[in-house]
């Protein structure tokens, strides 16, 4: 797949995080270098489907005054937990998925996911469901179709985001998830004992070793040569655009009223 522009943002907040992604898909133009985008969490945080529905499924204590960070994603899907991960984002043309379709490309993109893990020594699958299985508005408690999964349970979470220059493909892989301190924000079972993350196999690596791990399956993958990169001017600028216009406030972030 040529080269790729390679972006290892490091730690950053639940709003920062997803303010970021979508600057890199407003910037992205035709004929810009596709990227890959790593990033971890600063704090226990949550995040949320564009359609979810939070204050449903999450205590008051969760949204106010819990001492989490929240936050909402421009993609579906429903809530998912962070600080134990290490979340990507892939922005590509639409030229490169036209042929393939979204549902194709799903399975395509989950490529270097499916190889990571396998590397791990994991025997990791894309689940064949033709509906999808999820109780309630927790991404990790059930599985739809191209879903990764590993011994019956599903890892980690992925959604797209179209434009018509391009796409966005974000995720999550799960080093580990501490669902005793979650639980209690849930107003009915989290689910996340159905969630499977890379210590349950006992799989313990530091953050800077799983970045390293995902960016060398990616590359081996897609042939993909990484260039590294950081955020230009203009995607900085429209980044802090976004971050306190749109993801510091509660009206997106709770309500899904998109101000922008």
């Amino acid at each position: 797949m040529g080269q790729w522009r390679f972006i290892d943002s490091g730690t950053g907040s639940a709003a920062w995080n997803m303010a970021a992604d979508e600057a890199l898909l407003r910037s992205f133009a035709e004929n810009n270098l596709p990227i890959l985008r790593l990033y971890r969490w600063e704090k226990p945080a949550l995040s949320f489907g564009r359609f979810s529905q939070p204050a449903s499924t999450l205590s008051a204590e969760a949204l106010h005054g819990g001492g989490l960070q929240y936050t909402r994603r421009m993609t579906g899907g429903g809530i998912l937990v962070h600080g134990g991960d290490l979340s990507y984002a892939l922005i590509v043309p639409q030229t490169l998925i036209k042929t393939r379709g979204v549902r194709e490309s799903y399975r395509y993109f989950c490529g270097f996911l499916l190889a990571l893990y396998r590397r791990l020594g994991l025997e990791a699958a894309l689940s064949n469901n033709t509906a999808s299985t999820r109780g309630g508005d927790v991404c990790l408690a059930g599985k739809e179709r191209y879903d990764i999964v590993i011994g019956g349970r599903k890892i980690g979470g992925n959604a797209q985001r179209h434009t018509r220059e391009a796409m966005l493909q974000h995720g999550t892989v799960p080093l580990s998830i501490d669902r005793a301190f979650y639980a209690p924000f849930f107003r009915k079972d989290s689910g996340l004992d159905e969630a499977f993350c890379l210590t349950d196999a006992r799989i313990n690596l530091s953050p800077e070793a799983l970045t390293s791990a995902v960016a060398d399956a990616f590359g081996n993958t897609f042939g993909a040569k990484l260039l590294p990169s950081t955020l230009n001017e203009r995607e900085s600028a429209l980044a802090r655009q976004l971050y306190v216009k749109k993801y510091t406030t509660e009206a997106w972030n709770v309500h899904g009223n998109d101000p922008l």
